[in-house]
């Protein structure tokens, strides 16, 4: 049975099946780094690697890109104040972004590309653009789409209901640049000076690609033309995923993604989140508070990501003593598998908690049927009730739900491993990124990656398909 999920494009709920071979793949709008990411940010992120666990847990291979926007008007303006070089700037938040998601469980995904690094695809693609007639260049060199030869613009957020105007363009209203109507949005910028250094060069002259443009390339570069899903926050529906259809589809008359996941917000104590309020909580401030990563998972879990999700300290509070009643479980279970069988789908009396995932990614359902499964299976063993087999199916079903969420319990967190042995964040990514260029084939890439993973004390052995890293004295 695949998973079903809602697709924003359609506004059904559509099962989930590779469209092309056997491998799912997809996108997702990566962060922006000029700053640290805040649980609202996450919220977004640890849903899509739900989504990811879930697809995977039946067998099914994906192909996860997640990009990395390293050149925008904010990156360019936080490193121009900070009087830092623009990749020194990105690469900082970059690593911090990193390990924020390595302490919240996160799977890495195979391919994290970045804007600077695909310049050259989006460069191409807007010529292609402005050679179909769907682009222009004003005055200054700027490139613009033009929102008007695109007769289906809109279909996503449905924009063709209401009347376009200046109110509701949002990013693109930090830009002074010169277009021809209020919808059409920058493909690419003229160096100004306030931009300083950053520019590149492009037939249209010296500047930087608009923002849009950039996941167009990235998404097509490493998935193809077109590929099975998209996702990001319930935010980016317009403009940033509805531009991404128009300029895509334009180019390759192919539909660009199959299927739209979205996320929606996050409130803080039942107020929106900013700046003003100072309530754009990081993992460093909740961590300040006492609380843990895993605690905050299990509170971004806690709600259906289609709703606006309410974040309150006190959930964090349930969200600790929740996760200690699983651990006492999981310990009255007996022997916790040193393997879980991914893929043959051994939930055992756990089977319901796997079911309400698969129906539109159910977590708020699928918490509430854990607990329930797990008070019951407790009772039974106290009351003598429950066999050693039985037992054994319990143990392996709750550590493989346990798996699929993310969740690693408290006492399944302790190790007798050493703390050095602990494979920095920055590692295991340099490690998926050279795993992707095997996987492409590029060896000088590969061999690149791997003395300079051995350079920091790490060697890789290779496997098949995979690798492992082992922890190695310097020479």
């Amino acid at each position: 049975m695949p998973l079903e999920l809602y697709d924003t494009f359609t506004r059904t709920v559509q099962p989930i099946i590779p469209h092309h071979g056997k491998t799912l793949r997809f996108y997702c709008c990566g962060p922006t780094v000029y700053g640290p990411a805040h649980i609202g940010n996450f919220r977004t992120f640890v849903m899509q690697d739900i989504f990811r666990r879930v697809v995977e847990a039946d067998g099914t291979p994906t192909r996860h890109v997640r990009n990395i926007t390293d050149v925008d008007d904010k990156t360019i303006l936080k490193s121009q104040a900070e009087g830092c070089q623009l990749t020194n700037f990105t690469n900082k938040w970059r690593d911090r972004f990193h390990e924020d998601c390595s302490a919240l469980g996160l799977l890495t995904p195979h391919v994290e590309p970045s804007a600077v690094a695909h310049i050259p695809e989006q460069i191409d693609l807007i010529t292609k653009l402005i050679d179909k007639g769907h682009a222009y260049r004003n005055s200054d060199g700027s490139v613009y789409f033009d929102v008007r030869s695109f007769p289906t613009y809109g279909h996503l957020s449905r924009l063709a209901d209401r009347e376009i105007t200046t109110n509701t363009i949002d990013r693109e209203q930090d830009d002074d640049y010169e277009r021809n109507s209020a919808a059409d949005f920058a493909l690419w910028k003229a160096s100004r000076s306030e931009d300083g250094p950053n520019w590149w060069r492009s037939p249209w002259g010296h500047g930087r690609p608009g923002w849009h443009i950039e996941c167009s390339a990235m998404a097509m570069r490493h998935l193809g033309e077109s590929f099975d899903l998209h996702s990001g926050g319930i935010d980016l529906v317009f403009p940033h995923h509805e531009n991404e259809i128009a300029q895509s589809e334009a180019v390759t008359g192919k539909k660009f993604a199959n299927h739209w996941f979205h996320v929606a917000h996050l409130t803080v104590e039942g107020r929106k989140m900013s700046k003003s309020l100072e309530n754009l909580y990081t993992l460093t401030d909740l961590s300040e508070r006492g609380y843990t990563p895993m605690e905050l998972r299990y509170v971004l879990l806690s709600g259906n990501y289609r709703q606006t999700l309410n974040f309150t300290f006190h959930s964090l509070d349930a969200a600790r003593k929740a996760l200690s009643r699983l651990g006492y479980w999981q310990k009255r279970f007996g022997e916790i598998p040193n393997e879980l069988t991914v893929g043959a789908c051994d939930f055992g009396p756990f089977l319901p908690v796997y079911e309400a995932l698969l129906s539109d990614l159910n977590t708020s359902e699928a918490l509430g049927r854990l607990h329930s499964i797990g008070r019951r299976i407790i009772a039974n063993i106290e009351s003598g009730g429950l066999s050693v087999l039985e037992s054994r199916s319990a143990s392996r079903g709750l550590a493989l739900v346990l798996h699929i969420l993310g969740i690693v319990l408290p006492t399944a967190a302790k190790s007798k491993e050493d703390p050095k042995d602990k494979v920095p964040s920055r590692i295991r990514f340099l490690a998926a990124k050279r795993l992707e260029a095997r996987r492409e084939g590029d060896w000088t890439l590969a061999d690149k990656l791997r003395a300079q993973i051995r350079k920091t004390g790490w060697v890789i052995i290779d496997s098949e398909d995979t690798y492992t890293l082992e922890r190695r004295n310097l020479q």
